[in-house]
């Protein structure tokens, strides 16, 4: 499929919104036919859900091809790891088109027609996405934080693993400047670096972790910050 066409990448979102919308507003009916008691056109409108799910599914597929898994366990760890980050990432920004211009717009513009209904509905669902938004962010974020820490379990289980055979680990010692030095939770293992900060709890880039204030918490599993010890980093062997 060639989605360089703006025509055809627009056709297939217009698509994919139009099946999708089919598959509520019938579940709906469903509901509707549910509890006036006629189970036969419940029965009907579900089954007809579920086909306009496949519709859209199908649309979305071609949409982003690189979410497509034919054969999971022909993937790489890393494969799995781009494309679920890959889903966050448009989970997210989804969610956050909502909560900053759709239903912001939509209440703005519910206000005045005066339609007080519309823009309690419209309110509460702004809250509500930007909810999801910061749950798919926190997600995301401690995705790659746990990825760091399986990186550094891995180097440790190495080192111990050469160390069997005799091998001298290499030498480590932590950052001397504030602004790069990490510091790691002697908890669970998660590295905070300033230079990337920890912008989900209010702490900016390049943000020393001496500077964090001290009722600050480790993201992933909620330790003091007083848990936290510098980090020792393998030191880069001098050049000749």
């Amino acid at each position: 499929m060639d989605l360089s066409k703006a025509n055809t990448a627009k056709n297939l979102a217009d698509a994919f919104g139009g099946e999708s919308m089919a598959n509520r507003k019938y579940l709906f009916f469903a509901d509707v036919a549910r509890q006036l008691g006629m189970s036969d056109l419940a029965k009907l409108f579900r089954e007809t859900a579920n086909q306009e799910t496949e519709h859209a599914f199908a649309h979305f597929r071609l949409i982003h091809p690189e979410l497509v898994v034919k054969e999971p366990s022909a993937l790489s760890d890393d494969e799995k790891k781009a494309i679920i980050s890959r889903c966050l990432e448009l989970a997210i920004e989804g969610e956050t088109y909502e909560y900053t211009t759709m239903y912001p717009g939509f209440a703005e513009q519910a206000r005045a027609d005066r339609d007080g209904a519309a823009v309690t509905e419209f309110e509460q669902q702004q809250a509500e996405s930007e909810e999801h938004a910061q749950i798919f962010r926190q997600a995301a974020r401690n995705f790659g934080l746990l990825t760091h820490i399986e990186n550094h379990h891995a180097d440790r289980y190495t080192e111990a693993l050469k160390a069997l055979d005799g091998v001298t680990p290499a030498p480590k010692a932590a950052g001397t400047e504030a602004t790069t030095r990490k510091w790691i939770c002697r908890q669970c293992s998660m590295i905070y670096d300033p230079i990337a900060g920890d912008p989900d709890s209010g702490i900016a880039p390049g943000t020393p972790f001496e500077d964090i204030p001290d009722d600050w918490q480790c993201p992933i599993c909620g330790a003091k910050k007083s848990l936290f010890q510098p980090y020792e980093e393998v030191v880069p062997a001098a050049v000749a």
